[in-house]
This record gives C-alpha cells, structure tokens and sequence, in this order.
C-alpha cells in the first residue's frame, strides 16, 4: 500500500493553456470530464452533453433530476414528486454504474452506491457536464455506463461584485429563494451563495393492498436548505489555491410501512492547489471530503435507522505538453471510504488507490485520439485495470466519423459486502466492455450526431434468495448485453432553436432474455425556443415507451408523453418574470409501479442579475 502510493506521487505532469478539474465556464464547446482537463468537444470521440447556467436558466429547471430529464443517454425512474428516490440510468446500465462527482470530489452513499440526485441544490450548481460510456480509465470504480460532473457556483471576472437573486412559487405550495454574490478583489476571487427550496408536495404512493401493502394517502413534502462557498486567489509565479464548500441539508418525506421521513445532509469540501513547475508542466493537488448522512423515522417520529457516509478524496494530476499536438497527464487518486450506522457493518472502511496515465493527440491534422489505463488497487477486492482508446476524424465537409473501445468496473457497495446477516465479502467486481461509433455533423444551421454503441457487463451483483433457510445474499451471477442508438439534431430556422434527441435502447438480461427493469426502449425529447424582443418562448416534449418494473418483466409501466410550455419576460437588463407550466396535458404517468408523478402545475419566479 505505501509503495503504491509514494510510486503514484512519482509521476508528473502540463500544458500552461489548460486548467485541470477547473470550470470552462459559460462555454459548452470545452469539456473537463472527458479527459480531467479543458478539451475541446470537437477533439473527442467520447459522447458529451454539457449543461452551462445560462442553459439551466433559459430551461428554468427547478431540480437537478429535472434539468437530467430527457437527456440524450438518460433515463430516469422516481419514486414520487419532489424530493423523492431519483434513480438515473446511463445508457442502460445500473442505477449505481455512473460515477458523480461535484467540483472533481466523488460523491454518493457507500452504503447503496447511488447518488442521493434530487437532493443536490441545482441554485449552488455553475454547470453539470455529461460523459457517456465507460471512464474507469480515468476515474475507477463505478464508470461503466459514464461520469456526471458537477461544478458549483463560481465568481466572475469583474472587480465589481455580482448579485442573483431568485424568488419563486407555483403548485404544490412549493416556493423557491436563492442568492448569490461573487467578484474579485486583485488577484483574489470569491462566491457566497445560499438557497431554500420546499414543497408541500402531494401523495407519492397510490394505496397497495395486502398485508404488507401501503395506505397512506397524505402529501409528502421536501425541504432543502443549502449554502455554497468558494475562496481563491492566483500569486505571482502563477501558482493558484482555491477552496470549496457546498452543504444541503433537510427532510424529505414518503410512504412507507416502517419509515416515511428522512432527514439528511448532503456536503462536500475540497481545497485545490497547482503550480507550473516549467513552462511545459503543470502539477495539481486536490484534498476534498464527501458526507452522505441520513437518518430515517418510523411513521408516528420513532427513529428508525441511521446510515451516514463518508468519503475522503485526493488525487495529484500533472500535465506535460509534449509537443503543440500531444499532451500526456500521469496521476493518482486516493479515496477513503466510512460507514457510521446504526447496523453493526460487519467492515467500517475500506481504500482504493489508483494511478493512470493519459495521452491525447493530433495527427495528421485532422485525426485526433485519445488513450487511457488505470490501475486501481482496492481493499475489499483486489486489483483492477482499465483502459480506454478513442479516434475522430474532423473531415473537410463538416462531418466528423469517431470510435471508441473502453472497458469499466464497479465495487460493490457496503451494503452488498457487509450489511448484517446479507452481506458476502467474497463477491468480485462487476466487469464491462463497451464499443462506439458513429458520426457528428457540424454545419452553419444544422447540427447532428449519430452514435451506436454495445456493453456486456459480468459478474452482476444479483440478490439470491435461499429456498430452505429463506435468507438472502448477493452473488456475481448476472450478465447483461446492451445495444443502443442515439441521435442528436439541431436546427436553427428563422431564429427558432429547435433541439430533437432520440434513444433507442435494448437492455437485456443475457441469461433470461428478459429486459433490465426499469429501463424503457425508446425516447423522443423535443425542445423548441425563441426570442421576441423582450420575450422568451420555449417548448418540450419528452415520449417515453413503457418499462417493466421487475426482473421477469411481469409488472408494466406504461409509456407516456408530457408537454411542458415556459415563458420569460426581461424587464429591464438586470429584472427577468419567469413561468413555466408542466404536464400541460396534466398525463397520469408513472416511472416506477405505484408511485405518483405530477399533475399538470406551474411555477412563477422573478430573477435579478446585475
């Protein structure tokens, strides 16, 4: 274990016009996730969306599952209205094969292995960046099906301090209030945001008969307090530091037989540091920790459970510009992981460190590649190697053909390791491989993209129940295939925006036949927008085929279709009135058997900027 970590800070590497794990900003054409430093979409073979805030805004997404919903790659199953399970699909694959991380901190509960989304506040978030396919080869363990990174609120560039403000109310009794300064002073720059986003909500769960069934026909309501902090300043020699901080916290509640409320708190830290140790080499240390904590109560406030999660990160990433066409970037990571519950874990910590390497290039021109491995070493299970390599070639006409080949792993979780009386300590991790294709065209009004892609993942972590003794335990005995098709159209006409994304999908269990539950076949999302002097229009449609909720493919979800109309009048050039109107067909629709969605609603706000 010490070697392996004092071999990892042995390795060096930068190219002084990059900023690893740094946010571009408003520029949705420069991604960091893909490579873990600023590359430009156009270099790469990997299947990026980014989200920027002037996109969250113009959307008026209230919650970061809403601004996911329809995502091209995404599909998303909840258990209710705000505030609720949020369970996020990447291109198929398990709700806990996509790796999040928020400001380059890996974040989500070691406990469950998934990421807690509807609780992370979308007021503290500058931009959300999403990578498709397996980047184990960068990251580790949990990118088999992609990455979705997250970057907080960050300052602007003038010396004059800049003021949101936000206030809102619609439905449900759901308001919403945030504020945000931020500025610089000299070489220092700083943000201090806070938000409170709650709703009464409505009835998450229609009544299920039976002796172990659910009755409770009452509003489940939500509330999240968050606040979000970030200090840095740049010395003469270029060297920079920057600080972090983001923590939500509140309550959530539900139906349920023995529990029906959680309270949580949702917080990371992290402080960053780099220097230019020569002209052509960057080095960037990064210290941060993640907390995932809940505390779950039985209906009548009896306490019922515990289950608090830890995560210490570090990694030491440096960038070596070998040439003005080749970049390489060498480095480590360092993750700590603890578990603090009320139920005995038969483990309370494990560690995983990992060292990779990654070479991005231009040849020839016009032909560009990109090429990663990792090594990752973990306590629970051994020993793990990765690797990524992708091709594109930017053609004279505007179209660009690409592909990749990676393959990716996932860790089990703690609870699939160590729970009490169902935990099996001996289980491997879950194991893919994953090829791409396709074209993207880029053209005056016309933007297209076309990719095909096939994953086989092993050793699934299926749950086996013994017939005699009744008791269950997970097993790596599952194995899945699937095969997708995405496409992206963008199209500008007569100044109306218009935006088409399909996914055509086909999940299975390579054993059974059956389709992976709550995974639907074929999504249509259609998004359409315009100015009119101091008028902004926008549109969506989101077509969803039908799922089936279990294993066997026995229970049926139905298909559905939603409209969602907004509105947005700029009353000056610092005070905006923002509606939106959701579900305007007001759709019956689920997402998971029995469990509600919203009706038709709205919400009004009103935005100052200065």
């Amino acid at each position: 274990m010490q070697k392996l970590i004092f071999g990892s800070l042995l390795l060096t590497g930068f190219n002084p016009e990059l900023h690893a794990q740094e946010t571009p900003q408003n520029l949705p054409n420069l991604v960091v996730t893909a490579t873990r430093t600023e590359t430009a979409k156009n270099q790469l073979a990997a299947a990026a969306t980014v989200y920027t805030r002037k996109d969250i805004e113009h959307l008026q997404a209230k919650t970061l599952p809403e601004l996911l919903r329809g995502t091209t790659g995404i599909d998303m199953a909840q258990s209710g209205g705000y505030g609720k399970d949020t369970n996020i699909y990447m291109r198929g694959t398990n709700s806990d094969h996509v790796l999040v991380l928020i400001d380059g901190i890996k974040v989500g509960s070691v406990t469950s292995g998934t990421t807690p989304f509807q609780f992370i506040p979308i007021d503290q978030v500058e931009r959300v960046e999403i990578i498709r396919g397996p980047q184990s080869s960068l990251y580790g363990s949990e990118a088999i099906g992609g990455v979705i990174q997250i970057f907080t609120r960050k300052s602007g560039l003038e010396d004059k301090p800049s003021v949101t403000l936000d206030v809102g109310g619609g439905s449900y009794d759901t308001y919403r209030a945030s504020g945000t300064v931020s500025g610089k002073w000299k070489n220092s720059w700083y943000t201090l945001g806070s938000s409170q986003f709650g709703s009464q909500g409505f009835n998450s769960r229609q009544p299920i008969p039976g002796r172990f069934g659910v009755n409770q026909p009452d509003k489940d309501g939500y509330l999240n307090t968050a606040l979000n902090a970030r200090l840095g300043h740049r010395f003469d020699n270029n060297a920079k530091v920057e600080a972090f901080f983001m923590r939500a916290e509140g309550k959530t509640e539900f139906d349920g037989n023995s529990q029906e409320k959680t309270e949580f708190v949702n917080q990371v830290v992290g402080i960053t540091g780099n220097i230019d140790i020569v002209d052509n080499w960057r080095s960037i240390l990064r210290f941060g920790q993640s907390r995932d904590e809940g505390d779950n109560f039985a209906p009548g406030g009896a306490f019922s459970s515990r289950f608090n999660s830890t995560r210490w990160n570090t990694s030491w990433l440096n960038e070596i510009a070998l040439s003005d066409t080749h970049q390489l970037i060498i480095g480590s990571d360092y993750r700590l992981d603890q578990v603090d519950s009320s139920s005995a874990f038969n483990e309370g910590s494990r560690y995983d460190v990992g060292i990779f390497t990654e070479l991005h290039g231009r040849i020839l021109d016009d032909h560009f590649i990109n090429a990663s491995v990792r090594g990752d070493k973990n306590e629970a299970f051994g020993d793990q190697l990765t690797g990524n390599f992708g091709w594109r070639y930017n053609g004279n006409y505007g179209i660009s053909p690409f592909a990749s080949f990676g393959n990716a792993f996932k860790a089990p979780s703690f609870n699939q390791l160590y729970f009490p009386e169902f935990g099996n300590p001996s289980l491997k991790a879950e194991e893919s491989t994953s090829f791409e294709a396709g074209l993207i065209g880029e053209h005056d009004w016309l933007q297209w993209e076309m990719r095909a892609y096939h994953t086989n993942i092993d050793n699934l972590i299926v749950t086996i129940t013994n017939p005699t003794t009744f008791l269950s335990s997970p097993e790596n005995i599952g194995k899945a295939q699937i095969d997708g098709i995405e496409a992206e159209i963008g199209v500008q006409f007569m100044d109306w925006h218009n935006k088409l994304n399909m996914n055509l999908l086909n999940p299975k269990n390579r054993e059974t036949n059956a389709r992976l539950p709550r995974r639907t076949e074929k999504t249509l999302s259609y998004d359409l927008s315009r100015s009119f002097g101091k008028f902004d229009l926008g549109a969506n449609v989101l077509a969803q085929a039908d799922r089936f909720d279990d294993a066997l493919n026995k229970t049926k979800v139905a298909g559905y279709v939603t409209v969602d109309l907004r509105t947005a009048y700029h009353l000056n050039k610092n005070w905006m009135l923002n509606v939106k109107l959701n579900n305007l067909l007001d759709k019956q629709y689920q997402t998971i058997n029995t469990y509600n969605t919203a009706d038709r609603n709205f919400f009004l706000s009103i935005h100052y900027n200065n």
